[in-house]
Order: C-alpha cells, then sequence, then structure tokens
C-alpha cells in the first residue's frame, strides 16, 4: 500500500495500547524474582508477509490477544517464534520491537540462547541492551558437550540478567542432568528451568525451591497442580489463552484439561511449529506464509483441526474470522528471504 509523504499507515494497535516504555523502564527491567512469579508464558510465533519478512502488524495483533487472554509474559523468537529461522539483526529487532511496544505491559524474554556460547553471550548482551526483562538459554546442541561444558557455557551468560534455562533433549540430543542445574541454582540471575522431561524431573526440581515451568502443554496441568511447577511455557495459549491462563490459574480443572487435551495432542502432531503455523492460518490470524523448512500440516489434519475448534468453541479461539479447511495452493513457502 502506498502512503503519501507526511501520512503514515493505520497503527496495528490502538494508542492506548501502543505505549513505548520510558527509559527508567527499560532500565530497571525486572527482577529475577519477578521472572520467577511468571505462571503463564506464551512462545509466540512470528508471522510472515508473503516475501518472508515480518508481517508485524499481524505480530502486533498476536501480542495485544496474549495480553488481553491474560498470558503474562512472551518468548520472543524461540523454537514456537522460528528463532532458528531468523538472521541475528531479525532477531535482535524483535524483542527491540516487542519490548518497545508491550514491554509495560507483558514480560518478554528473549531466546538469545545458542550452541556457540560467544554468539550467546553476544546476543544475549544486545538483547539486554535493547530492553528484554529475561533471557532464554538452551544447551549446546549437535556440537554436545561435557557436564562441566554445561555448566562452564550457563556461567557465562547468567551474569547480564534473568535467565530461563530450557532443557528440551528432543531437539538438542542432550539432557540437562539436575546435577547442572543445582550448580546454577546459587546465582541470582537464575530465575528457573523451562523442563520438557516430565514430572519426575519436574518434581524432583520444585522439591528442592527450583522454579519449573513445564514445556510440555499436554502435562502443564499436572505439573502445575501435581508436581508444584510454577506454570507453563506454552504453545497452545498462542490460540487459546484465555483457556490456558484458567488451567494455569484457577486450580486443578481435569474436565478443562481433558477439554484441551485434543488440541494440544494435535499441535505436535508434527514437530512444532509446524501444527501452531497450519491452524494461525485456518483462523485467519495470519498469512498461510511458511519459512522453510516448514511445511503446512496436510488436508486430514486441516480438516480435523475445524473440528477440534469447533469442538471447544470458537470462541475461545484467538481472531475473529471462521475456522477454514485451506487448499494446498493457499500457501506460500519461502525458501529465501
Amino acid at each position: 500500500r502506498r502512503v503519501s509523504k507526511g501520512k503514515f499507515a493505520v497503527a496495528a494497535v490502538t494508542l492506548d495500547d501502543y505505549l513505548p516504555m520510558r527509559s527508567t523502564e527499560v532500565k530497571n527491567r525486572t527482577s529475577t524474582d519477578g521472572i520467577k512469579s511468571l505462571r503463564l508464558i506464551t512462545a509466540v510465533k512470528t508471522p510472515y508477509l508473503p516475501d518472508g519478512r515480518f508481517d508485524l502488524e499481524a505480530y502486533d495483533s498476536l501480542i495485544n490477544t496474549q495480553i488481553n487472554g491474560g498470558a503474562e509474559g512472551v518468548i520472543v523468537g524461540g523454537t514456537t517464534g522460528e528463532g532458528h529461522l531468523m538472521s541475528w539483526d531479525e532477531h535482535i529487532m524483535l524483542i527491540g520491537h516487542t519490548v518497545n511496544c508491550f514491554g509495560a505491559n507483558i514480560k518478554v524474554i528473549g531466546n538469545t540462547g545458542s550452541n556457540s556460547t560467544r554468539e550467546a553471550v553476544h546476543a544475549t548482551e544486545q538483547g539486554f541492551a535493547v530492553g528484554m526483562h529475561a533471557a532464554l538459554h538452551v544447551n549446546p546442541y549437535y556440537g554436545k558437550t561435557s557436564t562441566e561444558g554445561l555448566i562452564s557455557h550457563f556461567k557465562e551468560v547468567l551474569p547480564m540478567g534473568p535467565t530461563i534455562i530450557y532443557n528440551v533433549p528432543s531437539r538438542t540430543s542432550q539432557d540437562i542432568p539436575p546435577p547442572v542445574i543445582e550448580a546454577l541454582s546459587c546465582y541470582s540471575n537464575m530465575a528457573g528451568v523451562k523442563e520438557c522431561v516430565g514430572h519426575e524431573r519436574v518434581k524432583c526440581y520444585t522439591d528442592k525451591g527450583i522454579t519449573i515451568w513445564s514445556g510440555n502443554d499436554d502435562e502443564c496441568h499436572d505439573s502445575r497442580w501435581k508436581y508444584g511447577a510454577t506454570g507453563v511455557i506454552s504453545v497452545a495459549s498462542n490460540l487459546v489463552p484465555g483457556l490456558m491462563h484458567s488451567l494455569m490459574f484457577e486450580g486443578e480443572n481435569a474436565a478443562l484439561n481433558e477439554k484441551l487435551l485434543p488440541l494440544m495432542k494435535w499441535l505436535f502432531c508434527e514437530p512444532n511449529p509446524i501444527g501452531l503455523n497450519t491452524a494461525l492460518a485456518q483462523l485467519g490470524v495470519v498469512r498461510p506464509v511458511f519459512r522453510l523448512p516448514y511445511t503446512p500440516l496436510p488436508l486430514e489434519k486441516r480438516v480435523e483441526f475445524v473440528r477440534i475448534v469447533e469442538a471447544i468453541g470458537r470462541e475461545n479461539f484467538v481472531g475473529q474470522k471462521e475456522a477454514q479447511v485451506l487448499d494446498d495452493d493457499d500457501f506460500v513457502l519461502i525458501s529465501r528471504y
């Protein structure tokens, strides 16, 4: 769309919502205790324009929806947000954009982890420089290291600010064992762990007073109410933030958990974020644009999603349009961007 000289395109959010943080807020950011208290953190999707660039208008709408739905924090550029498909320039820009536009209303946790300690240190410095409230750090993947190497890697980034360590062996091919987390727990900036191994590991840490967020949507209800987790870092909350807020804040609710399980299992029928990307496109919330190597779920799964939306109730999902079964030709796959 062309914009005449001296005019600006209509903002994606209203002026009341779009309030940049004051310099004192950026400087003060958030204490580690302020991060530890968060119960619902959304690993937010990054939407794209047809040429593969970020669709910031759709992104701003997604963040506003999370704020209105009760999410207390967002992970920017995580696995769900496809940080691994971004240049570091894109990555830090998106963290800074999120802080500037929404940092007064939601905690911004930047995924600045890397399998290279040098990259993790540099990206984390930049992330905190643009005002993020906390960092998310995965253990070094592919080029795996020793237990002592894991501890040394995390020790390099922990002094910079509040930090969540992310343990997801299914992606890194290396578990972060309890002795590593226990060795790091004495650091004042150690906010806690996003743990994907399961309930027993969650209880192992919560019994020691270490803050844990479930990294598995389908386990988060029981992790929260039976095993002591503080909350969840969620993919499903991109779609149903209000229901995920209820699941984390309103006590045990086996019926609601059971109602949401088909959606959670559908989201992970293929590696995340394939399911989420497909779902948000079907809801008309983002354009049906995929950065390769991700491709949409097949037609039968897209039909299944519409049925899941009907079963849970369209009013509980983000967006205003009815869920559609998109054709294969509706999707745009981008390899160069």
